[in-house]
């Protein structure tokens, strides 16, 4: 079950690199990004409401999700969404693998059970060579704002990774969909803030079928779908896994852009694509030895501190 989610995870993660790109062409990046979220909340807060999921209740749990709210929605997805305009999504995915390595770090912080072995850096590093393989033609910087594009993403992505190993860390006693919520509740008003002040009013956007399409993929799939089953699967098993998902989608992002926009798959796709899939197979796939403990049956169980 846990390898199926992953798998659905990849293949949502994928597309959405490909909603963005049709989204951007006629809306602005950041009150894009906060369309995407505000519909969200809204769906989720009904869902919560008609299946009485619970809440976090003590304000450490809500210290956690505006924490994690911020990282993740306020400063990745607008970094992500900003970034796009001045370089190629090829180079936007290869930065924003940076996350595994982020990851990796991280958690050997804070989650003490997961250990930095030689394995999982040989693994990241293996599919990181990958990604950059098949977007080596696109890892140009050729202005100034390319470079801060660059850097954004590269914020963006520790962001992202610092969120999701807080969650691993204090976050296990609350449910997904209120994680979800609790975030972008947490996260999300500084991205409408700036939206509205530098991007004007919403209502005057050009809201073409194709931006309208998008924002919902993003919404539905995107947003409420891949992080309820994100949360769900990061709480049982190792956080360098479930972060692998960013080494994989950019290679389902450039099949996608191939077959549904005509781009043109690098020759050098399959052989990236190899170094890719090894490196997953290296840290998701393979079996453990019998002396590894087995951290995919068990959660990180110590109580919720204030130290994040």
């Amino acid at each position: 079950m846990k390898i199926i989610i992953w798998l659905i995870l990849c293949l949502i993660w994928g597309t959405t690199w490909f909603f963005i790109k049709i989204g951007l062409r006629d809306l602005p990046p950041i009150s894009f990004a906060a369309a995407r979220f505000i519909l969200a909340l809204i769906i989720l807060a009904f869902i919560i409401f008609l299946q009485k999921i619970p809440l976090p209740k003590t304000k450490c749990d809500w210290k956690l999700l505006a924490l994690t709210g911020i990282l993740q929605f306020s400063v990745n997805y607008s970094l992500v969404f900003w970034s796009e305009q001045y370089i190629s999504s090829g180079l936007a995915a290869v930065l924003q693998a940076m996350i595994t390595v982020f990851g990796l770090a991280l958690a050997w912080l804070h989650l003490p059970a997961e250990r930095i072995t030689w394995l999982k850096v040989a693994a990241v590093l293996l599919g990181i060579t990958g990604m950059a393989t098949i977007f080596i033609e696109q890892l140009q910087v050729n202005s100034l704002m390319a470079f801060a594009a660059c850097v954004a993403i590269v914020f963006g992505a520790y962001a992202a990774a610092h969120a999701s190993i807080l969650i691993k860390a204090f976050g296990g006693n609350i449910h997904p969909a209120s994680l979800v919520f609790g975030q972008m509740a947490c996260g999300i008003l500084p991205v409408i803030i700036y939206a509205l002040i530098k991007e004007g009013n919403p209502l005057t956007f050009h809201w073409t079928w194709q931006a309208i399409i998008s924002v919902l993929y993003l919404t539905i799939f995107g947003t409420i779908a891949a992080f309820w089953l994100y949360y769900w699967l990061l709480s049982r098993i190792e956080s360098t896994k479930a972060m692998m998902i960013s080494l994989i989608t950019p290679l389902i992002a450039v099949v996608v852009g191939a077959i549904f926009l005509g781009e043109t798959l690098p020759p050098q796709t399959v052989f990236g694509g190899i170094l890719i899939l090894a490196s997953i197979g290296l840290i998701v796939f393979r079996k453990k030895l019998k002396k590894d403990v087995d951290i995919d049956q068990t959660t990180d169980h110590r109580p919720l501190t204030t130290d994040y």
